[in-house]
């Protein structure tokens, strides 16, 4: 498990930017990934599971559990920086250790080390069924801290 750490938002309305970022991710909307926990530096999120998710096995498909832990762990991220502020994903390494067969996915996102430029994250996904929870992959990834400015460019 991914022991939570506490950290200091530099927005005090993070919570507002995160769910007005979501609100405007037009893919996180049509996959159907949803936030369901926000903190400062750890995020949860879920996605109800339809035939569209499933590789030809009934396996979760691998590209949306990466999705998973690429969303799950940027929102992680941007709960840290400023409001002028967003990140981006520079590097996401996705460790699959069990096939996920049920109804739901559900993704814990946490920063373990946040610096100025880069951000460092860490997920672990689950599949929930009538067994209840099983971690089906774990993920690291880097975000970069970008501003306003650096959008214009």
């Amino acid at each position: 498990m991914i022991e939570k750490l506490e950290w200091k938002p530099l927005d005090p309305d993070f919570e507002q930017k995160m769910v007005m970022k979501s609100n405007g991710n037009l893919f996180m909307q049509d996959v159907g990934f949803q936030l369901n926990k926000i903190e400062p530096g750890y995020v949860e999120t879920f996605l109800i599971l339809e035939q569209k998710h499933l590789q030809q096995m009934g396996f979760v498909h691998g590209g949306v559990t990466a999705t998973m832990a690429d969303i799950t762990t940027g929102f992680a991220a941007f709960t840290l920086v400023d409001k002028t502020q967003s990140v981006v994903t520079v590097d996401l390494k996705v460790n699959y250790i069990n096939p996920g067969k049920g109804n739901k996915l559900v993704a814990k996102g946490q920063v373990y080390k946040a610096g100025s430029k880069l951000i460092f994250c860490k997920t672990e996904i689950f599949i929930e069924n009538q067994n209840g929870l099983t971690q089906i992959a774990f993920a690291d990834s880097i975000m970069a801290v970008i501003s306003e400015g650096d959008l214009k460019k």
